[in-house]
């Protein structure tokens, strides 16, 4: 099994009501995502970080094997959540990848 985890900072300048729209968003379509691509087993996105926090949204995915993840990246339903929910809002991404038994 391989561990895809990714924190994101969202850009400056929004409301508090954009902004909770927005890590909405984000969190509805990657989660959507469950059930549509081929080795994704398990999918959550966490949005209620602590003040002590410097990332907005954390998603925490986990993939039947390195393939799984190559093809996820590539997939058409998630390409189009990564363009339209995702990275017109974010100004810095950070990505984990790892290997659990």
């Amino acid at each position: 099994m391989i561990k895809h985890v990714i924190l994101w900072k969202l850009k400056d300048g929004f409301t508090d009501q954009e902004t909770a729209d927005i890590k909405a968003g984000i969190k509805a379509g990657l989660e959507g995502l469950k059930g549509v691509i081929p080795g994704l087993v398990a999918i959550t996105v966490n949005h209620n970080g602590l003040a002590s926090s410097n990332a907005d949204v954390m998603l925490d995915s986990t993939f039947e094997s390195v393939e799984a993840l190559k093809n996820y990246a590539v997939h058409p339903a998630h390409v189009e959540v990564a363009e339209t929910k995702v990275c017109p809002f974010t100004q810095t991404r950070l990505c984990l990848d790892y290997e659990v038994e």
